[in-house]
């Protein structure tokens, strides 16, 4: 789960917004990439909505190609994922949505579930038809992943899950990560507690103290390709992405070298590589001692005589 939430995000969109609040770069330092100029998650030319249980959803389209569905993760929108739609639209067909209580979707009148939301972008792939399509999610986001592919097997073709906990647990996530995000949400203060804003941030960062709740068992469901995220200095414990990989069928895993949970903001190019030569490249799962032995023999075979 995302940890960095809608309360620690406002501080952060406030500190890239105002120029007083970012320190001049040092001497010699090159100028930073220009941002992208699509104002993505807020682009009337791109945007639609349609509803699915009673919900409006809000969602964007970009490109052409095969289609990839990207998800952001609790308390973000579709914008947090700018650097991944602006790669990968340029070949693919990119389709983003603002999760139920989130962004430019409405507010729902029950409690928010990762199930939910996993239905919700079901129901969006059909809206479209546009099925089975690639699917990159990113915290709460790789939690929807893994869960459409136990869900909704046939709408995927292959799944990237990054940074994703099975259980709320202190032995999913790191205590320290536990008591940030508890710690955000005591020293809310009751004004902003008591506006519509205020009222939706706490709704969706409770619920990450109570989900999600997915047996790994049934992870064995998902048939699809996977590729398992996260960097080495993650929310999400270690040992915890570990048991996912084991229990999941197809899989592949990745842990980004000295790297956080935002490594897909803070390093786009190491993170967007990854996932293109995993969507690119055909899937074929590796045997551990005759792959091995395979290229043991190659390498035995062109060593000099």
């Amino acid at each position: 789960m995302l940890r960095i939430t809608i309360l620690s995000l406002a501080f952060f969109a406030a500190a890239c917004s105002n120029p007083a609040a970012t320190p001049p770069p040092a001497a010699g330092t090159p100028p930073p990439a220009p941002t992208a100029a699509t104002p993505y998650g807020a682009n009337p030319t791109a945007g639609s909505t349609f509803t699915h249980d009673g919900v409006k959803l809000y969602f964007e389209t970009y490109g052409t190609g095969e289609p990839l569905l990207l998800v952001h993760g609790n308390g973000m929108s579709i914008g947090s994922m700018a650097a991944q739609i602006d790669f990968f639209k340029t070949h693919r067909k990119v389709i983003a949505m603002d999760s139920r209580d989130h962004g430019r979707s409405a507010d729902s009148d029950s409690p928010i579930t990762y199930e939910k939301m996993t239905d919700d972008l079901a129901a969006l792939i059909d809206h479209l038809a546009v099925g089975p399509v690639d699917v990159v999610g990113w915290s709460d986001g790789g939690i929807e992943a893994l869960l459409l592919g136990v869900r909704h097997p046939a709408k995927v073709r292959k799944l990237v899950s990054m940074a994703a906990n099975l259980n709320p647990s202190t032995k999913a996530i790191y205590e320290e990560s536990d008591a940030l995000l508890r710690q955000m949400l005591a020293e809310m203060p009751e004004a902003v507690r008591n506006t519509p804003e205020g009222r939706r941030a706490v709704k969706v960062t409770s619920m990450m103290f109570k989900e999600p709740n997915i047996d790994p068992a049934l992870l064995a469901k998902v048939s699809a390709p996977t590729l398992v995220l996260a960097g080495d200095h993650d929310l999400i414990r270690t040992e915890h992405i570990v048991e996912i990989y084991t229990h999941l069928p197809n899989v592949q895993l990745a842990i980004f070298p000295d790297s956080t949970h935002m490594v897909p903001f803070d390093n786009p190019e190491l993170f967007n590589g990854t996932i293109e030569r995993f969507l690119a490249t055909p899937f074929v799962k590796k045997d551990r001692i005759p792959d091995t032995m395979k290229s043991y023999e190659k390498l035995q075979a062109g060593l000099a005589k």
